[in-house]
Protein backbone atom coordinates (compact mmCIF):
# COMPACT_ATOMS: atom_id res chain seq x y z
CA UNK A 1 0.00 0.00 0.00
CA UNK A 2 1.03 3.43 -0.67
CA UNK A 3 1.42 6.18 1.37
CA UNK A 4 -1.26 8.49 -0.57
CA UNK A 5 -3.63 5.62 1.14
CA UNK A 6 -2.48 6.19 4.52
CA UNK A 7 -2.66 10.42 4.18
CA UNK A 8 -6.12 9.95 2.79
CA UNK A 9 -6.95 7.86 5.72
CA UNK A 10 -5.39 10.46 8.30
CA UNK A 11 -7.53 13.15 6.56
CA UNK A 12 -10.50 11.03 7.27
CA UNK A 13 -9.85 10.32 11.10
CA UNK A 14 -9.53 13.93 11.43
CA UNK A 15 -13.08 14.84 9.64
CA UNK A 16 -14.38 11.75 11.71
CA UNK A 17 -12.79 13.49 14.75
CA UNK A 18 -14.03 16.99 14.11
CA UNK A 19 -17.44 15.35 13.64
CA UNK A 20 -17.24 13.12 16.82
CA UNK A 21 -16.64 16.73 18.59
CA UNK A 22 -19.29 18.30 17.16
CA UNK A 23 -21.78 15.88 17.81
CA UNK A 24 -20.70 16.49 21.70
CA UNK A 25 -20.76 19.72 21.28
CA UNK A 26 -25.14 19.54 20.51
CA UNK A 27 -24.43 20.58 16.64
CA UNK A 28 -26.66 18.62 13.85
CA UNK A 29 -24.27 18.73 10.75
CA UNK A 30 -22.54 15.87 11.64
CA UNK A 31 -25.97 13.58 12.07
CA UNK A 32 -26.99 11.42 9.30
CA UNK A 33 -30.77 11.97 7.80
CA UNK A 34 -32.36 8.95 10.20
CA UNK A 35 -30.82 11.24 13.24
CA UNK A 36 -31.29 14.70 11.96
CA UNK A 37 -35.25 13.61 11.23
CA UNK A 38 -35.39 12.31 14.72
CA UNK A 39 -34.27 15.29 16.51
CA UNK A 40 -36.22 17.07 14.25
CA UNK A 41 -39.53 14.44 15.30
CA UNK A 42 -38.44 15.55 19.15
CA UNK A 43 -37.80 18.85 19.17
CA UNK A 44 -41.31 19.40 17.60
CA UNK A 45 -42.83 17.03 20.39
CA UNK A 46 -41.13 18.65 22.71
CA UNK A 47 -42.44 22.46 21.57
CA UNK A 48 -45.62 20.60 21.29
CA UNK A 49 -45.84 19.56 25.16
CA UNK A 50 -44.32 22.57 26.17
CA UNK A 51 -47.31 24.57 24.31
CA UNK A 52 -49.68 22.44 25.81
CA UNK A 53 -48.43 23.25 29.13
CA UNK A 54 -46.53 19.98 29.44
CA UNK A 55 -43.47 19.05 30.08
CA UNK A 56 -40.40 17.63 27.39
CA UNK A 57 -39.04 15.42 29.53
CA UNK A 58 -39.58 12.92 26.94
CA UNK A 59 -38.56 14.39 24.12
CA UNK A 60 -35.41 15.50 25.97
CA UNK A 61 -34.82 12.22 26.60
CA UNK A 62 -35.02 10.98 22.52
CA UNK A 63 -32.55 13.88 21.67
CA UNK A 64 -30.42 12.82 24.64
CA UNK A 65 -30.66 9.17 22.79
CA UNK A 66 -30.39 10.57 19.54
CA UNK A 67 -27.38 12.29 20.19
CA UNK A 68 -25.90 9.54 22.09
CA UNK A 69 -26.25 6.83 19.65
CA UNK A 70 -24.94 9.16 16.59
CA UNK A 71 -21.68 10.00 19.08
CA UNK A 72 -21.32 5.67 19.33
CA UNK A 73 -21.63 5.36 15.18
CA UNK A 74 -19.27 7.86 14.77
CA UNK A 75 -17.04 6.36 17.79
CA UNK A 76 -17.52 3.03 16.02
CA UNK A 77 -16.27 4.66 12.85
CA UNK A 78 -13.03 6.08 14.25
CA UNK A 79 -12.25 2.69 15.42
CA UNK A 80 -12.17 0.85 12.13
CA UNK A 81 -10.75 4.10 10.53
CA UNK A 82 -7.40 3.90 13.23
CA UNK A 83 -7.40 -0.16 12.83
CA UNK A 84 -7.64 0.03 8.96
CA UNK A 85 -4.60 2.59 9.14
CA UNK A 86 -2.42 0.84 11.38
CA UNK A 87 -3.26 -2.50 9.11
CA UNK A 88 -1.62 -0.47 5.98
CA UNK A 89 1.04 0.83 7.82
CA UNK A 90 1.68 -3.00 8.95
CA UNK A 91 1.70 -4.33 5.51
CA UNK A 92 3.91 -1.28 4.04
CA UNK A 93 6.43 -1.80 6.71
CA UNK A 94 6.12 -5.96 5.72
CA UNK A 95 6.47 -4.78 1.84
CA UNK A 96 9.96 -2.43 2.62
CA UNK A 97 11.09 -5.48 5.08
CA UNK A 98 10.64 -7.94 2.01
CA UNK A 99 11.87 -5.73 -0.33
CA UNK A 100 15.41 -4.83 1.88
CA UNK A 101 15.97 -8.13 2.38
CA UNK A 102 16.06 -9.38 -1.32
CA UNK A 103 19.01 -7.53 -2.50
CA UNK A 104 22.44 -6.99 -0.51
CA UNK A 105 23.19 -3.60 -1.24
Amino acid sequence: MSNSDIRRLDREIQATTKKLEAVRRGEWWPLNGSERRAMARALARGGYQVVRGRSAGRAEAQMDTTGSAAEMRLNAELTALHAERQRLITEAARAKAKKKSIGWF
